[in-house]
């Protein structure tokens, strides 16, 4: 029997740069022919940090109890899970802590979105990596996947190999895969994201070569759309679930923090 179709990887108006209501988001994946999604909104962060792009504290109870709603709503016909996409970033572990404790997730994404005061994901700021340089930055990108690993707040690792979003991609890959023996070694999964086949680099995270040697470590797959609007639920799933088979990969979802699949 194949395992369950989920898209674990989307956001909602929370965070202050998607559109589209939860209820739209489970609908459409209802209508692609998927069995379930999780949501995973951006969590707050101290306020010092990248606040106009997740949720704030005091919202944190809306987004709970409007996943909930949409629970509700469609049981029996879509399993709709609560989860988050988590930053990690040296110094705010405890801050991190204390939000994974105060609701019941299903699944927590850890993320890397900084490298140091740099947002470089962020299409304002992509004129730095002229100024960078390219080795330097993947050492010190794959340093911080390797902490968020080793944290222990996370159950997966989101968008591997996000500093190629841009097109601006790894010349070494040796720190790549440390972090991904680091990853293996914690018993995290891999967010396999198919936004990537929405950017300038047109590939999706991680990279074919990369879903191979995870693959080659039992580090197995969570799919995610990372859908900002509710018409790229379920994006390029196809072609994701080829990429990951080619290699004899492994999909699972969260449920309650374990793994399913």
């Amino acid at each position: 029997m194949a395992s369950p179709l989920f898209d674990s990887h989307m956001h909602t108006p929370l965070c202050g740069h998607a559109t589209g209501t939860p209820r739209e988001y489970a609908q459409a994946a209802l209508d692609a022919g998927l069995d379930g999604i999780c949501f995973t909104d951006h969590m707050p962060m101290p306020a010092w940090y990248d606040a106009p792009w997740r949720m704030r504290q005091d919202q944190l109870a809306q987004y709970v109890d409007e996943v909930q709603a949409v629970q509700a709503e469609f049981a029996g016909r879509l399993d709709v899970r609560l989860g988050l996409e988590a930053d990690y970033h040296p110094g705010t572990e405890r801050f991190v802590e204390d939000v994974l404790g105060r609701h019941p997730w299903d699944y927590v994404i850890g993320s890397i979105h900084y490298l140091g005061a740099w947002g470089f994901d962020n299409p304002e700021f992509v004129a730095e990596y002229d100024a960078r340089d390219l080795g330097g930055l993947y050492r010190d990108y794959y340093a911080l996947v390797e902490g968020a690993a080793r944290s222990g707040l996370f159950d997966s690792v989101g968008h591997l190999d996000l500093p190629k979003k841009f097109g601006h991609r790894d010349p070494d890959g040796a720190a790549a895969l440390h972090a991904l023996d680091v990853i293996a070694t914690h018993g995290l999964s891999l967010d396999f994201n198919t936004a990537g086949w929405r950017k300038p680099v047109h590939e999706a995270y991680p990279a074919p070569d990369l879903t191979r040697h995870a693959a080659e470590r039992h580090i197995p797959f969570v799919l995610g759309s990372d859908a900002h609007k509710p018409g790229e639920v379920g994006f390029h799933f196809t072609e994701a679930i080829k990429q990951i088979h080619d290699v004899d990969g492994r999909v699972v979802t969260y449920q309650g923090r374990v793994r399913r699949g």
